[in-house]
């Protein structure tokens, strides 16, 4: 823990706690600064200005998340990191679109320091780790799906009990039995292993 507070944060952790707080001046000016750099990377590699709103939204979405868990603080410029993760996010769906032309030009303009690297490695994985554990959720009978929401929102299971008009000793034995079909679910994802759970 000690290392963590020796870590230099930059300066441009500034547009980190705009998203947080949602301080209109520093997210437009946010936009004015990089979501340009993002259009230019997608449009050159088989994307339309509309794709690269939706990875760039996509991106401040992860950070927005990231950052609300309180332990996110940014070592290299935000520039950097937003196109690191913005690439990896416009590759996916390339790939997804089964697209084979790919010229990201314009890479070796950014240091991204290995910390910064690691951090958006995290943050990406993160993003799709939810988004695979809400696909898989949906997947469940509306019971299940009900139970386990409710138990992740910060209910106490006996509050969660309450709600269900249900025992706690049989809430806390179905939260199990969900838990159980969701992680299976999960496990049985063509996505798991590259998630690296």
């Amino acid at each position: 823990m000690d290392e963590l507070n020796t870590i230099n944060i930059h300066s441009d952790q500034k547009y980190i706690d705009a998203l947080l707080n949602n301080d209109a001046p520093l997210l437009d000016e946010l936009y004015d600064r990089y979501s340009g750099k993002i259009r230019r990377m997608v449009e050159q590699n088989n994307g339309s200005e509309s794709d690269a709103a939706d990875i760039f939204q996509d991106a401040l979405l992860s950070l927005y998340n990231k950052s609300r868990e309180g332990d996110f603080k940014l070592t290299c410029p935000l520039d950097a990191f937003l196109y690191f993760i913005c690439r990896n996010k416009w590759l996916t769906e390339l790939k997804r679109r089964k697209t084979q032309r790919v010229t990201f030009t314009d890479t070796e303009r950014f240091n991204i320091s290995e910390d910064g690297r690691e951090l958006a490695e995290i943050c990406i994985l993160q993003k799709d780790r939810r988004n695979l554990l809400e696909e898989k959720l949906e997947e469940l009978e509306d019971g299940c799906k009900k139970l386990l929401r409710l138990s992740w929102s910060g209910e106490s299971m006996s509050k969660v009990a309450e709600l269900l008009n249900i025992t706690y000793g049989y809430a806390r034995k179905r939260k199990s039995a969900c838990m159980g079909k969701l992680i299976e679910l999960v496990k049985q994802s063509a996505q798991f292993n590259s998630l690296k759970w």
